[in-house]
């Protein structure tokens, strides 16, 4: 446990504002600073504490499905910035989320504490370690509802900071960016481009069809390799700045592509040279998403189809982007040959693997028919064989 100086709670459980108990919930804590790191070391029923301001989407989708009971977030979970979703879908799926009011939980709890939380009280046996706010549903429900309505003001920002870093990343649209070479081939394939995103796993269940028919050369972005792996499958090449893949993935054969800031900067290759893996540096602007899109188009693919790739506002907030510009002109480039995910599983229609066996089976008693039709000898030679299956079944 970190130090930190406790005084001990009267009334553990009651609610500041009167009512009844709130429910004692007991865990063990769980410290993660990246809420996507954190997850992958979570159990059901840990604690979790976390410093994220305006939990996403994904993050909260990740956090449930560890089987948390408790977050305790040391920042805002939603600061008003935009309307996010997070929260809201932690506190509706029975997550208790409470917001540290100031606190610092990294500092005041340890790893692998065993606590008790209960109306915002984070408690070590009977002393009170921190007190934090609770978000509830209601509560949650309505904030989110005002911040819609003042969506505006982000749109407007969101809109000025996208015209302004245009310029900065003209080399995405000029096709001044210099791709390194690659033992996957891209040249007139289907590309799957998959990105860490919202609801990319169902996205991947809804391809298999596809997948399995049209074997599209797998481009993982970062922690993208994860959920290609949890598919089933096997990135061809994984690209990013290698903070959110985990070591397995990183390992699994695939062909690495670390991404680099324009000025060569890469501090993700530090980790590829410690696990010892082989991997090509690539410097340019813009998101590794966005960087992932350009070189399949530019080595020549037949098709790029995108899976958890950001399209609308809400998804690039909850990103932590202010704007959009690599996006904007590398769709621009890019053009038609981009097909969202949800697209292609709507369109594509699988064949069935009996299909082929069918026809086969038909053509070849057409032709068996047609040959004891024509040939005497083996017209007789039927009625004979028919004969003797009456007989056998008694008719």
């Amino acid at each position: 446990m970190a130090t930190a100086s406790r005084r001990r709670l009267p009334t553990l459980f009651s609610r500041r504002n009167g009512g009844s108990p709130a429910e004692a919930i007991e865990g063990t804590v769980r410290l993660g600073r990246r809420t996507k790191h954190l997850v992958k070391r979570l159990a059901p029923g840990d604690v979790a504490v976390i410093d994220h301001v305006n939990v996403d989407r994904i993050a909260a989708e990740e956090l449930i499905a560890t089987g948390v009971r408790v977050v305790i977030n040391a920042a805002p979970s939603s600061n008003g910035r935009y309307p996010n979703a997070g929260p809201l879908l932690l506190a509706r799926a029975g997550v208790v989320l409470v917001d540290a009011d100031g606190a610092d939980p990294f500092e005041l709890l340890g790893e692998g504490d065993r606590v008790t939380v209960a109306d915002g009280a984070v408690l070590a046996g009977d002393q009170e370690v921190l007190r934090g706010c609770v978000l509830g549903v209601a509560e949650l429900e309505i904030q989110l509802e005002e911040q819609r309505e003042r969506v505006d003001e982000a749109l407007a920002e969101f809109a000025e900071n996208t015209v302004a870093h245009v310029r900065q990343e003209t080399d995405l649209l000029t096709g001044s960016v210099e791709f390194p070479p690659t033992r996957a081939s891209f040249r007139d394939r289907h590309v799957l481009i998959v990105v860490r995103g919202e609801h990319h796993r169902r996205d991947l269940q809804a391809l298999r069809a596809y997948i399995r028919d049209v074997r599209p050369l797998v481009v993982a972005v970062d922690g993208g390799a994860e959920a290609v792996l949890e598919a089933g499958m096997k990135p061809d090449l994984i690209l990013g700045d290698m903070d959110s893949a985990g070591d397995e993935a990183l390992r699994c054969g695939a062909e690495l592509v670390v991404h680099a800031y324009p000025d060569g900067r890469a501090p993700g290759r530090e980790r590829l040279l410690d696990l010892g893996l082989d991997h090509t540096v690539l410097p340019a602007a813009g998101t590794s998403e966005d960087v992932a899109m350009l070189m399949a188009f530019e080595k020549g693919a037949a098709l790029i189809v995108s899976v958890g790739a950001h399209f609308n506002l809400i998804e690039f907030l909850d990103r932590k982007r202010g704007g959009m510009s690599s996006t904007f002109l590398t769709r621009l480039r890019i053009g038609e040959k981009l097909v969202d995910a949800k697209g292609v599983s709507r369109l594509y229609n699988p064949s069935s693997p009996f299909g082929p066996l069918v026809l086969f089976v038909a053509a070849f008693a057409i032709l068996v028919a047609i040959v004891v039709i024509t040939a005497p000898a083996l017209s007789d030679l039927f009625d004979l064989v028919w004969l003797k299956v009456k007989i056998w079944l008694g008719l």
